[in-house]
């Protein structure tokens, strides 16, 4: 691992491997837990504190992950000579990510041949993301980061326009701000635009901001400061705007029948689209992470640094593997496998809402996933290191 050290931030990777291991958690509860994606986990009127919890821990995942695509993007132009390598490399990696949301992962998610849902999720989010940040990059830093605040603080504006039907502009809307999940073509097809991409933008192009403190020479004691300053700023200001309930979220939170569930609802803030009391939520605790985890090292961060240095092959094995076990689940439980090969009919028949496991299960699938593929990414991992003239790497 040494030698992997002085080619990469380690920090960075502990913290991309550790989101990617919490987020095969959701997924994992996704196929195995009883109602599978059918049950929503954060419904204070069915779920239980556990299993609200097993889902509010993994919403650390996509707006971490997104983040750090942006800081990434910003170390890997700071090592280029030319000034057009970095746009050419995130226009064509962010189409190629595109492409494969709607191919490689749409299957994983269905195993329906035909492709007749169209899931529009982090993937498809970064790749548009990207394409959109090879613009702006050539903007002066200062306004590129007015324009990544300007999108965090103020996008929570747009969520009284709203668009119904599938008329272009409408289409086009539920793209751009507004979470859409709808069948077309007759009943043939149906269309989930779980990502809309402004507010993902925004959390991108922080993030490529935020690569100025790892760029190489920066000093260690001001990059410190600045991560604590700016992980405890993004947390106090959540509780403020949660608190205040006026602004920054769609779902307010309310007083329940208990103060467990109030506590729940709280913390029950809105991903599709992620908010701005999302994002700080989020982000805000994952910057103190960095501020803590810069000096460890240990046999866990060296096991997390193996994912977060190959998130993208990770993130298509782990679905078609838990998808997988998804299905040897089902014949366990007595049911045809094929009710998890994800058709439009299937998925309008709801049929295993009230089937599954319970959700210690999901747990020990959760640790199975990983322990199978910790030694497939870390030769993957190695493979990498050891073939870095090959661009084509570089995508996958």
């Amino acid at each position: 691992m040494s030698s992997i050290k002085s080619a990469r931030i380690e920090s960075i990777d502990i913290l991309r491997g550790l989101v990617m291991v919490i987020m095969a958690l959701d997924h994992a509860r996704d196929y195995t837990n009883t109602g599978y994606m059918f049950v929503d986990p954060t419904n204070l009127q069915t779920t239980t504190p556990f299993l609200f919890f097993t889902r509010w821990i993994t919403h650390f995942c996509a707006p971490v992950f997104v983040f750090l695509a942006g800081t990434s993007a910003f170390l890997y132009g700071s090592k280029k000579k030319s000034k057009n390598s970095l746009p050419k490399f995130l226009f064509t990696r962010g189409l190629w990510l595109v492409f494969i949301e709607l191919t490689v992962v749409n299957f994983s998610w269905t195993f329906d041949i035909s492709l007749s849902v169209h899931i529009f999720q982090v993937i498809w989010a970064i790749g548009i993301c990207m394409m959109i940040l090879a613009a702006l990059i050539y903007l002066p830093k200062k306004v590129l980061l007015a324009l990544g605040i300007l999108i965090l603080l103020g996008h929570n504006l747009l969520d009284g326009i709203t668009q119904q039907g599938t008329e272009p502009l409408s289409i086009l809307w539920y793209y751009i701000h507004q979470f859409n999940f709808q069948v077309i073509n007759d009943g043939q097809g149906m269309l989930a635009i779980a990502y809309p991409f402004l507010p993902w933008l925004g959390i991108m192009i922080l993030g490529y901001c935020f690569g100025h403190f790892y760029q190489s020479g920066f000093d260690k004691k001001i990059r410190k400061k600045w991560l604590l300053k700016l992980g405890l700023g993004a947390i106090i200001l959540f509780f403020i705007l949660r608190f205040v309930n006026a602004y920054g979220d769609l779902k307010p939170w309310e007083t329940q029948d208990s103060f467990m569930y109030t506590i729940l609802s709280f913390f029950n803030t809105t991903k599709y689209p992620p908010s701005l009391i999302y994002t700080l939520m989020t982000i805000g605790p994952a910057l103190l992470f960095l501020y803590g985890i810069e000096s460890i090292k240990n046999r866990m961060t060296n096991a997390l640094v193996v994912f977060g240095r190959v998130p993208f092959f990770y993130y298509i094995i782990h679905l078609y593997l838990i998808h997988l076990i998804g299905m040897i689940g089902l014949v366990i439980l007595g049911e045809n496998w094929q009710e998890l090969i994800v058709t439009v009919d299937r998925f309008k028949s709801g049929y295993l809402f009230n089937i599954g496991f319970d959700l210690w299960v999901t747990y020990v699938v959760w640790a199975i996933v990983i322990v199978i593929l910790y030694p497939i990414c870390k030769k993957y991992m190695i493979y990498k290191l050891n073939n870095k003239d090959k661009w084509w790497l570089s995508y996958l």
